[in-house]
């Protein structure tokens, strides 16, 4: 069950990130602590339903594996860019944002479709 493991790890760091966004970014323009903000919170929800994957999936089951597999990708990507381009103020580093929202998007889909 690497995905409680993973999903609670990942779930304390979108806190932290939250938690720095909230006090550590002042001084930075609007846009960009908005995009920081949006990474933090795709994570927290994303990291909740990775814990869970296991819960609605089964322990060992294809589909839990699959699932947790594009959870933890999309968090990786989408929200690791959304931090570079809030960190750095520059929008080219967000290039895999839209690669990770499409492996969230996975994730979901594969809940919704595969069985056990």
């Amino acid at each position: 069950m690497w995905q409680r493991l993973v999903g609670g790890m990942s779930g304390a760091m979108s806190v932290a990130t939250g938690a720095y966004a909230a006090h550590g970014l002042k001084g930075k323009k609007e846009s960009y602590i908005k995009v920081f903000e949006t990474g933090s919170r795709y994570q927290l929800i994303h990291s909740a339903i990775l814990v869970a994957t296991p819960a609605i999936c089964g322990k060992r089951s294809r589909a839990g594996k699959i699932a947790g597999a594009f959870f933890a990708t999309g968090i990786l990507l989408f929200s690791g860019s959304c931090y570079a381009v809030g960190l750095r103020e520059d929008r080219s580093l967000g290039k895999m944002a839209p690669v990770g929202g499409f492996a969230l998007i996975g994730g979901w889909l594969s809940l919704a479709i595969f069985r056990k």
